[in-house]
């Protein structure tokens, strides 16, 4: 069944915009909202009840994309010595936190009968099984966590909603400004890495919910 309305957080950061604009061409009817036009700040469980409650869907797929590397004028950590307490909750708080406030509205903006997808975007680098390099604490940790958070909002999400599938996305690396500081990594543009994505989401189904896959449909070990 194809995807008629779509709801994406994260509307106006780069990977957001490209998917809005890619189910835009594919005639979906797309909602999306944002810190910069909407004031959501997902650090807030205000601002999400606020924003989000005033959606009453249902939408057959939900794309959490927000999140942050570091607070601005930092980077992620490379040493232990380099954690900072406050740095830390910051990137906890946008990156899982705001997922949890987010997804605590998703049973009602889902179909109840229906397929429907929930895609939330995390990142390889909190795999905890695929952690080679060590450092970027903040980041790792709050990616893990939100994983974590994804894997268990899917089974309670699938008692009622049996038809939807709960996923966690890696994008690869994306060329925004998220990533600009890092020009050594191989990067796709945000045009592409959408349809990536979207790729994957058309081929999951309930059977994939509570799982963890990356851009390519390759599924990431937790």
């Amino acid at each position: 069944m194809a995807m008629k309305t779509a709801l994406v957080i994260g509307a106006s950061g780069g990977i957001g915009a490209a998917m809005t604009t890619s189910l835009s061409g594919r005639g979906v009817d797309v909602t999306g909202v944002s810190r910069s036009v909407d004031g959501l700040d997902v650090t807030d469980q205000g601002s999400v009840d606020r924003v989000l409650g005033a959606l009453h869907g249902p939408f057959d797929f939900l794309f959490v994309a927000s999140g942050v590397l570091a607070p601005n004028g930092a980077e992620p950590e490379k040493s232990l010595g380099q954690i900072s307490a406050a740095q830390m909750a910051h990137v906890l708080a946008v990156n899982t936190i705001g997922p949890a406030m987010i997804l605590r509205h998703a049973p009602r903006l889902l179909p109840r009968k229906g397929r429907s997808v929930l895609a939330v975007l995390t990142a390889r680098v909190g795999s905890i099984g695929d952690n080679q390099l060590g450092g970027w604490y903040s980041y790792r940790a709050s990616k893990a966590a939100a994983n974590q958070i994804v894997r268990t909002a899917a089974i309670e999400i699938g008692r009622s909603h049996r038809e939807a599938a709960v996923i966690a996305l890696h994008p690869g690396t994306v060329a925004t400004p998220f990533t600009e500081n890092y020009p050594g990594h191989r990067k796709v543009a945000p045009a592409a890495a959408a349809e990536n994505l979207l790729r994957v989401i058309d081929g999951v189904g309930p059977e994939h919910s509570g799982r963890f896959f990356d851009w390519a449909g390759e599924e990431v070990p937790w």
